[in-house]
């Protein structure tokens, strides 16, 4: 029986936004705060794309949260949990070993939201019915994408501010013990408006049965037809996206000799969390309309030239150099909508060709898993390019990136192969991931 107690108006948004803060918190934040740390391009790439492997493996423990009495229980722990680690980034800002000492709270951060992302994402779909999921699904990413409006915007404001009247320290303790705060007061207050949403386990599910179900959903999903062409094609898909996603920021903040725009951080967060996030949600959304008026298979090679032509605009902007942030604004506007409608392509190939099956919303969640390993390795390595190459080489670097994937989108199937017929059954693991 789902428990539904209060309207989801009440919950939704916070429940969203409370996934959304602590993500960007490590995804653009902390990689901000490095560099205005002084930490180097790649250093600080290696560590935060290291915290980004919790997202990767978050499917092989997410169906052991089925043992917990309810959902609404984990996700209210991990929020609570997760702002008393941001909290802890603060602190250990202020340690002699304070490199390592944050690097060590993020990671547990990571963990923190992977996990709870397992969570949310569960009590969302067992406490409302279909009609009430598609009724909120805009609201979903309207919310989370309103925490990377906050983080990457406002957030940014507000430590650029900070940095010049406090100094860098002072300004980061500040953000993230706001970051702490808030996640803390989301989490108390989801205690109050969450619905239940117990989980039901079946006489005899304990964590050994669950272990040998895990096993079997792993096992399914590497037997599926062309898996491994698929895999790679959902890496090859990042590879362009994460290294822009990753150096671009650093970029505008790098000082004009050495090959940036020597942006202040509150200047960051004005032209990039501002005028960026909402170029990026208009392209979201208008990828959408064109994916579904075309097709995938017709769509899907505009959707990844989408995503990587518009990197032009890093490499004009590494070329010319210029100093005004309505241009730079409307240059990096050109670059977040094409991401956001291209971006598209990924999600529906992921839905539409390797999730199809008999554990179909696990092996959606093994396929996401894949993503952001994409992303991840893709990061970790780009520091080391762009300090090898310089700027405006990385950038023509990062648009190479995407002849592999756009060349491989035509030579596989965009639509799902067919396998021994076994009927989606739903099973334990599907409701935890």
């Amino acid at each position: 029986m789902k428990a539904t107690i209060r309207n989801p108006k009440l919950w939704v948004p916070t429940l969203y936004l409370a996934q959304g803060l602590p993500f960007f918190a490590v995804a653009i934040v902390a990689n901000q705060m490095l560099k205005s740390m002084g930490v180097p391009n790649d250093e600080l790439n290696h560590w935060t794309a290291l915290i980004g492997f919790a997202w990767v493996f978050k499917p092989l423990w997410s169906p052991f949260l089925e043992l917990a009495p309810s959902k609404k229980l984990v996700v209210t722990f991990f929020q609570v949990f997760g702002g008393l680690c941001l909290g802890g980034v603060a602190l250990a800002l202020q340690a002699p070993f304070w490199f390592a000492a944050s690097m060590a709270m993020l990671a547990l951060v990571g963990i923190s939201a992977a996990t709870h992302d397992i969570a949310c994402d569960g009590l969302y779909i067992t406490s409302l019915d279909e009609k009430g999921q598609a009724q909120y699904a805009g609201w979903t990413g309207t919310f989370f994408n309103a925490a990377k409006f906050f983080t990457t915007g406002a957030l940014l404001l507000l430590a650029g501010h900070f940095e010049k009247t406090l100094g860098v320290v002072p300004a980061w303790t500040i953000c993230f013990c706001i970051l702490g705060a808030m996640m803390i007061a989301l989490g108390l207050y989801n205690g109050w408006a969450l619905p239940l949403a117990k989980n039901e386990i079946a006489a005899g599910t304990n964590a050994a049965s669950i272990a040998r179900t895990l096993r079997e959903v792993i096992v399914e999903f590497f037997k599926k037809p062309g898996i491994w062409v698929s895999i790679v094609f959902i890496i090859l898909f990042r590879a362009g996206e994460a290294q822009v996603q990753s150096i671009g920021p650093l970029f505008l903040r790098e000082a004009r000799h050495l090959g940036g725009l020597g942006l202040s951080t509150a200047e960051v967060g004005a032209v990039y969390g501002t005028v960026g996030t909402v170029a990026f949600l208009v392209g979201s959304i208008a990828g959408g309309y064109f994916t579904s008026w075309l097709s995938l298979k017709r769509a899907i090679l505009w959707l990844i030239l989408a995503v990587n032509l518009p990197n032009i605009a890093f490499y004009l902007l590494s070329y010319f150099q210029p100093t005004d942030l309505s241009i730079i604004g409307a240059a990096l506007s050109v670059e977040m909508f094409g991401y956001g409608f291209g971006f598209v392509g990924l999600i529906l190939y992921m839905m539409q060709v390797v999730a199809p099956g008999k554990y179909q919303t696990a092996h959606y969640a093994f396929a996401t898993g894949i993503m952001q390993l994409g992303f991840v390795l893709f990061k970790l390595f780009s520091g080391d390019i762009q300090i090898a190459l310089g700027y405006q080489h990385f950038f023509i670097w990062v648009m190479l990136s995407a002849i592999p994937v756009a060349v491989l989108s035509q030579l596989i199937p965009m639509t799902a192969r067919p396998q021994q017929k076994e009927e989606a059954q739903p099973a334990p693991l599907e409701q935890a991931v």
